[in-house]
């Protein structure tokens, strides 16, 4: 609670009482305390009471605010009593200034601004818990969750009108209250992880913040409430860390999918969305989840991955890095081709990083999560229906509406349907050099997968006619593999040659050749190359390139 006086330019004199630990300072009407004038900010300062003092926090209007007629910058604080605060021509004093509470014993200490470290060692606390310790635990953060909704019903807090930071500042304040409070919690349970934990699933993702923030854990799998599998390090392993409520799941998806204008309700149970850093999200929840609200996040690498990176992990060699990027450098139409989770997506921003920066590039994607960083570049994502079952944009509108955009090149995150046929008519229209992902197992796989996309373009073509747009569009298959080891690894560098009858022909450029397992259980082999020239090259070398052909004599890579 804030009681703050407040004199006018004219001399008048009142206070102000707020029921929360924060009080917002402006002209708009969303704030506590309305100032007029037109050199006062619509938002331009705020108080807060935090546990060592209160402080004032200035928002960066262009009048400033003063204490003790001194202009801040920032956050000032903690204010002492009989300072004031100078907003134009208007003065500002906290009341009820009191002196910095003493530090609590660690057992008891309520400050859940804990740092990445303390983070990570509570994670590795709640997954060392017994059942029982952890059906303790969910029942007590029931108790507090249901003792905060009561605190902000009391206190008539309107969440709606309050920003993301100050939501999680005063719930936060409510939070350490109610713990400091209770005389029910355990003495054995840390109030840092209580208050963390409620906070994190009442204004946050929940138990999964932890794991977001956790790098080694590159994908997360929510079952159900209490059913939470993780991948790290390639390996699957069940993490001890769950919700407290199917709600509990159903509320972090809604959070997860509003921002971007997606929905999720019994009508469409079903969504694809993206959290702030671009990790790729799929919800599902009842009646379609038999076991409850479901949610699986692929998480996106904190640093871009480039080339070198992949030839580090093994992924592939030097040489057909080189390859690949001269490939794109000289407009080859490529298709990168794989299983759910083999690294496409990831190999797909790689070799698009090599496209050069003079030319305008169009990307289509149904969740944005390419990242790209050349400068005329225009990025689509695609929209779903609304509850009217109006407004869909598929990927497909997409392909053939950048089209009319001038692209040197298109770029589509993945072609699951008829946009294949838009794709393939793009790559044969003059839009060379352009790429995409499919889910196939192999390149020749590769090639059927299209030609049954291309089908369900609801165009009725014959194969043949199908065959022969395929081979004269696409020039190369990159296939990317994942082992049960968790290694992902490009396995195939093909060349489409054309067509021989009715059948595509094909041409290995380079290969990995397995080996077995080595004794960290990885899977070993080598990268060789077949020996094969490329025809693309070959036309390369008659266009006056200067071009390395001992790159394709036959070569071991032992890995």
């Amino acid at each position: 609670m804030l009681h703050i006086a407040v004199i006018t330019p004219k001399g008048q004199r009142t206070e102000e009482e707020c029921t929360i630990d924060t009080c917002t300072i402006g002209k708009s009407d969303e704030n506590r305390i309305i100032l007029q004038g037109w050199t006062v900010g619509r938002k331009h300062a705020t108080i807060h009471r935090r546990k060592d003092g209160v402080y004032v926090e200035d928002h960066g209007a262009s009048s400033g605010t003063k204490v003790n007629n001194q202009k801040i910058s920032g956050t000032y604080g903690p204010l002492k009593k009989g300072e004031e605060i100078t907003i134009c021509d208007y003065t500002l004093a906290v009341l009820d200034i009191e002196e910095a509470l003493p530090e609590a014993a660690p057992a008891a200490s309520v400050s859940a601004v804990a740092s990445p470290m303390a983070a990570s060692d509570n994670a590795e606390t709640a997954e060392g818990m017994s059942s029982s310790d952890r059906e303790e635990m969910i029942a007590v953060l029931k108790n507090i969750h249901g003792q905060l909704i009561k605190q902000m019903d009391l206190r008539r807090v309107d969440v709606n009108r309050q920003s993301e930071e100050e939501l999680r500042e005063n719930t936060r304040v409510m939070l350490e209250e109610i713990v400091a409070a209770d005389r029910n919690i355990p003495a054995h349970m840390d109030r840092v992880v209580l208050v963390k934990r409620v906070l994190d699933e009442v204004v946050g993702l929940g138990p999964l913040e932890d794991l977001i923030a956790d790098e080694s854990v590159s994908e997360i799998m929510v079952n159900s409430f209490e059913e939470i599998f993780i991948e790290r390090k390639g390996q699957l392993m069940k993490s001890d860390i769950t919700f407290t409520s199917n709600q509990s799941v159903v509320s972090a998806i809604e959070r997860i999918v509003t921002p971007i204008g997606r929905r999720i309700d019994e009508s469409s149970p079903m969504v694809d969305a993206r959290l702030k850093d671009g990790s790729r999200v799929n919800a599902v929840i009842p009646p379609l989840a038999l076991k409850g609200a479901n949610i699986t996040i692929r998480k996106f690498s904190k640093k871009k991955l480039v080339g070198e990176d992949l030839v580090r992990f093994g992924s592939m060699t030097p040489v057909m890095l080189q390859f690949l990027k001269t490939v794109v450098e000289q407009k080859s139409n490529i298709i990168i081709s794989g299983g759910t989770g083999s690294g496409k997506t990831t190999l797909l921003n790689v070799m698009s990083s090599y496209i050069p920066k003079d030319e305008r590039i169009v990307t289509v994607e149904d969740a944005a999560e390419l990242q790209l960083s050349q400068p005329n570049l225009v990025g689509l994502e695609s929209r779903p229906a609304n509850a009217e079952g109006k407004g869909l944009v598929s990927i497909r509108d997409l392909v053939k509406n950048c089209l009319r955009m001038r692209p040197d090149r298109i770029v589509v995150g993945e072609c699951r349907g008829g946009e294949a046929l838009d794709m393939l008519t793009a790559m044969n229209t003059g839009h060379d050099g352009s790429l995409t992902t499919a889910h196939a197992n192999t390149p020749r796989d590769c090639l059927a997968r299209i030609e049954v996309m291309v089908m369900m373009a609801g165009m009725d073509l014959p194969v043949r006619a199908i065959r022969e747009q395929i081979a004269s569009a696409v020039k190369f298959i990159v296939q990317q593999n994942r082992f049960a080891c968790g290694s992902r690894k490009i396995t195939h560098i093909t060349e489409v040659t054309g067509m021989e009858g009715d059948i595509i022909q094909l041409q290995d450029i380079f290969l990995y050749k397995r080996e077995g397992f080595g004794p960290d259980g990885k899977v070993k082999g080598q990268h060789i190359a077949t020996g094969q020239i490329p025809e693309f090259y070959e036309e390369l070398a008659t266009r006056g390139l200067e071009i390395d052909f001992n790159m394709f004599a036959s070569q071991d890579k032992r890995l």
